[in-house]
């Protein structure tokens, strides 16, 4: 994945929540543009409480470019069985 294309979804207006799907099958949701942050060759990603209306980050995970195989806005995502 290119910086430019997760820079591509955070600045799209009106802002869109949107999946970083892994190659090992982990997923990362960003729910706020401010959550997330892009390098050359890394995201940075804000965790925060699920259901925190304020979505201030708990936490940072930093995900490798190299390792982001899907990138799609948050209503095309089918949950999986039981959530």
């Amino acid at each position: 994945m290119r910086p430019e294309d997760v820079r591509e979804f955070l600045r799209r207006q009106p802002f869109r929540p949107f999946r970083l799907t892994l190659t090992d099958g982990r997923t990362y949701d960003v729910m706020h543009p401010e959550l997330a942050m892009v390098g050359r060759s890394w995201v940075q990603v804000g965790l925060a409480r699920p259901g925190d209306p304020e979505n201030i980050a708990e936490r940072l995970s930093s995900v490798s470019l190299l390792d982001i195989m899907q990138i799609e806005p948050l209503e095309f995502v089918v949950p999986p069985p039981g959530h």
